[in-house]
């Protein structure tokens, strides 16, 4: 599906980086595969959140060199292949975003879908679990890190959250990050709100994080906050500053041996 001169459906950051955190963006890029055409999706459409998570990728970028930790970052638009869902789900391929119809998604044979999930989803998913195998194998510990954002209006509801924190099975590291966020002083902080993770519905925390037994959380900033290149740095300046604090209060809370 993709052809030579397109970008590869994934990028991995700082590959020999030191910090247990490992950072990855499921919805970073809003690219199409030229053999796709536009999807029968405006510009402007693609554009809006139903096409990617819009400023996550600088945050993640810049948070990834200022933590010195490793990042994976997706290329691709979410409307060609949400990398965040079991591609057996009809939100894997979506037919209508919010209110928007994609035509070029419409009627989708098995050829078809597996042609994106070869093309993007598994590539990208791969380089995660092999990120985590590798850094297992050195005995690099890895916090696993899922970057997100989410639109300020949905079906016309204004979402007065500023962040939310998401978790499953394990959610000891999110709560602390909410605390810590909280803690600022001028942010309102939700927990699985205005999302929540299941193994349904989600696909990177349930498969790579709990199924390894990692300590995780997944973060959602509000995109208007994060829009704008300065943002992006203001935010990851933020998540810089608290995230090693977060670690550390994980670590001391963490049962003791015999205890």
């Amino acid at each position: 599906m993709l052809l030579p001169d397109e970008p590869p459906p994934c990028r991995r950051l700082y590959p020999d980086a030191t910090s247990a955190f490992l950072l990855t963006a499921d919805h970073a890029g809003r690219r199409i595969p030229h053999a796709l055409g536009d999807l029968g999706v405006s510009e402007a459409d693609r554009q809006r959140h139903i096409g990617w998570d819009i400023g996550i990728a600088g945050v993640t970028e810049q948070l990834a060199l200022q933590l010195d930790a490793t990042a994976i970052l997706q290329t691709y638009s979410r409307l060609v292949i949400d990398c965040n869902r079991p591609p057996a789900v009809p939100s894997a391929f979506p037919e209508v975003s919010e209110a928007t119809r994609i035509p070029g998604n419409r009627g989708l044979d098995d050829a078809a879908k597996q042609a994106r999930i070869q093309a993007i989803f598994a590539p990208y998913h791969s380089m995660i679990a092999g990120e985590i195998a590798a850094r297992s194998a050195r005995g690099q510990r890895t916090i696993y890190l899922a970057m997100h954002s989410f639109t300020p209006v949905f079906h016309g509801h204004a979402r007065p959250m500023h962040a939310a924190v998401l978790f499953n099975r394990n959610p000891r590291l999110s709560l602390i990050l909410a605390d810590l966020l909280r803690a600022e002083g001028d942010l309102i902080v939700t927990e699985n709100d205005p999302y929540a993770v299941s193994d349904a519905t989600d696909y990177g925390v349930p498969v790579h994080a709990e199924r390894n037994g990692l300590d995780y959380a997944e973060l959602e900033i509000r995109q208007d906050l994060i829009a704008t290149q300065a943002g992006e740095a203001a935010w990851a300046a933020r998540l810089a500053r608290l995230l090693p604090r977060a670690l550390a209060q994980l670590e001391s809370s963490a049962p003791q041996p015999g205890g």
